[in-house]
């Protein structure tokens, strides 16, 4: 593997390796990108790594990835992510033999990782980052009403969530989905929600069980 020795060519195995290991958490690719993802990436490592590097900057770099797989899951608002790329990039650029090298592999994390968003537009989405991909996913196409003159029509109608609420999500009304929130309550998915009250675009919802404990605060 003599050709790894180019930075050029390094840098191009991360960009791909990384595309595709961050599109398997995106989209449903039924596990053909992670694998791919982690060929690639295991044939940089097994051309670049040193018996006393080896061991630490693979853990850096597997916790790199579990931070972006908690970051999706759970907190969803990127930051977290944002720390699992860096020590990523640490684990991938440490290795490299010189520092264009390691500048190029960097480069090439960060790359394949927003490239990675453009399966979004192609594959079935995963339920990950949702509260960061609301905004960028309401569109007429995907049939969503994130601006609605008829939304006052939706208070006291039934509805499910679509995805878990902390607390905004997705909750679908009459076939419909919509952009709501649930307050500072947390909803699992697949709830049943009523809408309580709609403000401009803003929809609340609450558990079914809870309409009646919550409706007259929001009449206060």
């Amino acid at each position: 593997m003599d050709w790894l020795d180019s930075a050029t060519v390094g840098f191009l195995v991360v960009t791909i390796g990384t595309l595709f290991l961050i599109g398997e958490l995106l989209v449903r690719a039924r596990g053909l990108f992670g694998l791919l993802g982690l060929g690639l990436i295991s044939v940089y490592f097994l051309h670049h790594l040193n018996g006393d590097a080896s061991t630490w900057v693979i853990i850096f770099y597997l916790i790199g990835l579990a931070l972006i797989i908690f970051d999706g899951n759970v907190t969803s608002d990127g930051t977290i992510a944002a720390i699992g790329v860096l020590f990523m990039i640490i684990g991938l650029a440490v290795p490299a033999p010189d520092m264009v090298y390691s500048i190029l592999v960097g480069m090439g994390t960060v790359i394949g990782a927003f490239a990675s968003l453009l399966f979004l537009k192609v594959f079935p989405h995963r339920n990950m980052w949702s509260k960061m991909t609301l905004k960028e996913s309401l569109s007429s196409e995907a049939g969503y009403n994130s601006i609605n003159e008829g939304y006052k029509e939706l208070v006291g109608k039934k509805g499910k969530a679509l995805t878990a609420f902390r607390p905004t999500g997705t909750v679908e009304i009459d076939g419909e989905p919509y952009s709501a929130t649930s307050g500072s309550v947390w909803i699992e998915a697949e709830t049943e929600v009523d809408v309580v009250s709609v403000d401009g675009t803003r929809i609340l919802v609450r558990r079914a069980e809870q309409k009646q404990q919550t409706q007259p605060e929001e009449e206060n």
